[in-house]
């Protein structure tokens, strides 16, 4: 996931806008009691959303993969007044905790999560939506895309975390596990899909974003 030299990644961050306190807290907190605490989105990342959000000003945001609850939170940062983000996951696990930094955050009014399947949760959200973040199991992102693109209005945005990888995406097709498969063949559909145009931007595990003609 780290493609970057950590010298360069800290000059990266050093030039980035810090996260705010909460988030800070959510970060420390993730590291130290939470499993695989890499899937959190973090400061760089945190603020390239937060900075899609702010020029977006989106009314709806739907985000597949709550984890914690640090991206969701980035994605409020931009919303219009009464916005919302609805956030999905199927930990239960971490819904305590989730719920505790959104409210910390003064985001109780705009953040809206839903435990469960996300295949089952999307069709019951009835919102014409200006952001879907997909964050989740990588066997479905497509699934997800197929689910969503509906929802979206014109101009409205797709965007799907981890499609690089760690790199293991340009391996020998071999070589290449069910995720590392269901990456690429989203990336795929992605691309020659023509209701959309799409970039891929190499942060962090790399981001596809994909607007909506």
């Amino acid at each position: 996931m780290d493609f970057l030299d950590e010298t360069l990644t800290a000059y990266i961050e050093r030039y980035t806008t810090s996260e705010g306190q909460v988030l800070k807290e959510l970060n420390r907190e993730t590291y130290s009691k939470v499993l695989i605490p890499r899937m959190l989105a973090g400061h760089l990342q945190g603020r390239v959303l937060s900075m899609f959000s702010q020029m977006i000003q989106p009314k709806q945001v739907l985000e597949i993969g709550t984890y914690t609850g640090y991206s969701a939170l980035c994605w409020a940062e931009g919303l219009q007044k009464g916005g919302c983000v609805h956030t999905i996951d199927i930990n239960e696990e971490l819904e305590e905790m989730v719920g505790r930094y959104i409210e910390a955050a003064g985001q109780s009014n705009n953040i809206i999560t839903y435990l469960g399947n996300a295949a089952d949760i999307i069709p019951t959200i009835d919102e014409t939506l200006d952001i879907v973040y997909i964050d989740a199991d990588k066997e479905n992102y497509t699934n997800y895309f197929n689910l969503t693109i509906d929802k979206v209005r014109s101009g409205g945005y797709i965007i799907a975390d981890n499609v690089l990888w760690s790199g293991k995406v340009v391996e020998p097709v071999e070589r290449r596990d069910a995720d590392t498969q269901a990456l690429v063949a989203y990336c795929e559909t992605i691309h020659n899909d023509e209701r959309v145009e799409n970039v891929l931007f190499p942060v962090r595990d790399g981001l596809l974003v994909a607007r909506k003609h």
